[in-house]
């Protein structure tokens, strides 16, 4: 019997003695994950470039390439783009002041012959034409969505080349079945809410875009719609005009053009 209690004993200490050890395994919490995403995709090419999406917005960050020889960063304005210098793997880190991180694999392939990009209205304006301009208004539409409390929108980049196909032909109003149509061809298969705007100057084009948004009740209205899920923006410079889309994916939604 006296053994018995002895076994009992040891077996409540450790017991005792697992439970008092959990709380010290799980109090120190893994900071805080930020998100960051290549707009070109994971792969690129030697000597290609490609802006960096890091969210959530409104954050100063900084960036870092575990091998710059293969991949470098560099801040353009408030932005980060990656230089794709040499063929290889390499990790992009982004953290900020707050001591939180988030990082990404990037690969380096063989560069390939290059073949322009042609938009749908058959002009040779590249889909990737003001790119910083195009990522600082999807910065100040998430600020907007942020402070009206919806989601903040990832970048896809379907939308991003069919806002920019409409952006390319300088519409000066909405053309529902060419915009339709230009989603269709990108690849993004649902319906979406689109804003247009067009006024002369470059000056803070896309503060002013988004200022324009704003104060219009129904462009503020589709650029806070909570179904959305995903975002693309096409800004075109031609003669001191600016011509800016805004493109927002509802999944689930009908395209009747796709």
């Amino acid at each position: 019997m006296t053994s018995m209690k002895k076994c009992i004993a040891a077996l409540a200490a450790t017991t005792l003695a697992v439970t008092l050890t959990l709380p010290a395994a799980t109090a120190e919490a893994p900071a805080k994950s930020i998100r960051i995403s290549s707009y070109k995709g994971n792969t690129l090419e030697v000597g290609e470039r490609s802006g960096l999406i890091i969210g959530p917005s409104g954050t100063d960050y900084t960036v870092t390439s575990s091998d710059p020889n293969t991949i470098a960063v560099e801040q353009v304005l408030t932005f980060w783009v990656a230089i794709a210098k040499a063929e290889g793997s390499t990790e992009i880190t982004a953290s900020n002041s707050a001591g939180e991180r988030g990082s990404m694999t990037l690969t380096v392939g063989p560069a390939a012959h290059a073949t322009p990009e042609v938009p749908a209205s058959g002009n040779s304006v590249s889909l990737t034409d003001n790119l910083e301009i195009r990522q600082e208004i999807v910065q100040l539409v998430n600020q907007t969505r942020k402070a009206n409390g919806v989601s903040e929108l990832p970048i896809n980049e379907a939308l991003m080349n069919a806002a920019q196909v409409c952006s390319n032909r300088r519409y000066t109003w909405h053309h529902a079945p060419e915009e339709s149509q230009a989603a269709v061809d990108a690849g993004y298969p649902y319906g979406f809410g689109d804003n247009l705007t067009v006024f002369t100057g470059t000056a803070e084009a896309a503060q002013r875009a988004v200022d324009n948004w704003i104060n219009s009740p129904g462009h503020f209205e589709t650029m806070i719609d909570p179904r959305c899920d995903c975002i693309g923006v096409g800004v075109t410079q031609y003669e001191g005009i600016i011509y800016c889309y805004l493109f927002l994916g509802i999944p689930n939604s009908v395209n009747f053009y796709a």
